[in-house]
């Protein structure tokens, strides 16, 4: 799938003062990532805080962002939990032509061994009416999808598609990308080890400072993928200030300040989160002040 190698953003739910959605301000954010170059946007990923909001509200939230982009970058959906019978319902209820791929993370929780996680996977495999891409980020769910899992999913499943690693472990990104058949996307759940996975083999990233930065994000992953080593490099290390700062004290915590220095949407977001505190937020912006000079 061409639609998975790039810059992919996870992007928000941005929230008025009584905790509502701010439908004006995603599609605010929406139009800022499309025109800042990324290649695709991730809808109700963990970064959207889909865990607390409705039904109603996730509907609501996926319509804006599907009207806004109006089919210009594809649209990646994120479907998961720690049921696989409820997980596969969802599945099965899909109905969107709207999106090009779903990403499903790995069950949190329950801490399934390597066999559970097989028997999740390859249950949703078998109703997905879209392609597959796992999703794998251990500090979240309690557990971790080891590469000879994903290799026996990517083998054994034509549907399943890449996989979103955030283990944040630079060792088994490789073997991934060693092990995985040809055409299986291993993306980069991890701002921090994005640039190291694309210039090890990777296909991107699914970045969450990428919607907020999303001009140099989107540049430093495209060096990368030309194999322009120094010159992505040179614009990692301006960015990896920002890539520490916005999960200093919880996501999307960090990058919802920078949409509220950008001016693109407050900073709210739900319990038991809470904004990031002032001190971060000085940090955050005296970060983000020379790219907005830039960008003007």
């Amino acid at each position: 799938m061409k639609q998975l190698i790039g810059t992919g953003v996870a992007l928000v739910t941005p929230f008025n003062d009584d905790f509502s959605i701010d439908t004006d301000a995603l599609e605010r954010i929406v139009n800022y990532c499309v025109d800042g170059g990324v290649d695709y946007l991730v809808v109700m990923g963990t970064t959207a805080e889909s865990v607390t909001l409705s039904k109603g509200e996730k509907k609501v939230a996926i319509k804006t962002i599907v009207e806004t982009n109006a089919g210009r970058l594809p649209l990646v959906l994120g479907i998961g939990g720690n049921s696989t019978y409820r997980v596969v319902h969802e599945f099965k209820s899909l109905e969107s032509d709207d999106f090009d791929a779903i990403l499903s993370v790995t069950p949190y929780y329950n801490k399934p061994t390597q066999e559970g996680l097989y028997q999740h996977f390859k249950a949703i495999s078998e109703v997905a009416k879209k392609p597959v891409v796992l999703y794998n980020v251990p500090s979240r769910t309690g557990s971790n999808m080891l590469p000879n899992t994903v290799f026996r999913l990517a083998n054994d499943f034509e549907n399943i598609v890449g996989v979103k690693e955030a283990s944040g472990d630079m060792v088994q990104v490789k073997q991934l990308i060693d092990g995985c058949p040809d055409g299986f996307h291993i993306i980069s759940g991890d701002d921090e080890t994005a640039l190291e996975t694309v210039l090890a083999g990777g296909s991107g990233v699914i970045s969450v400072l990428g919607q907020g930065l999303p001009l140099e994000f989107s540049k430093m992953i495209n060096l990368a993928l030309q194999r322009k080593e120094a010159e992505a490099h040179n614009v990692n290390n301006n960015l990896q200030d920002g890539m520490d700062l916005i999960f200093r004290e919880g996501n999307p915590a960090g990058i919802k300040s920078i949409f509220e220095i950008l001016g693109l949407s407050s900073a709210v977001v739900r319990l038991p989160l809470v904004e990031a505190t002032k001190g971060l937020k000085e940090k955050i912006a005296a970060f983000v002040k020379p790219f907005m000079k830039v960008t003007a």
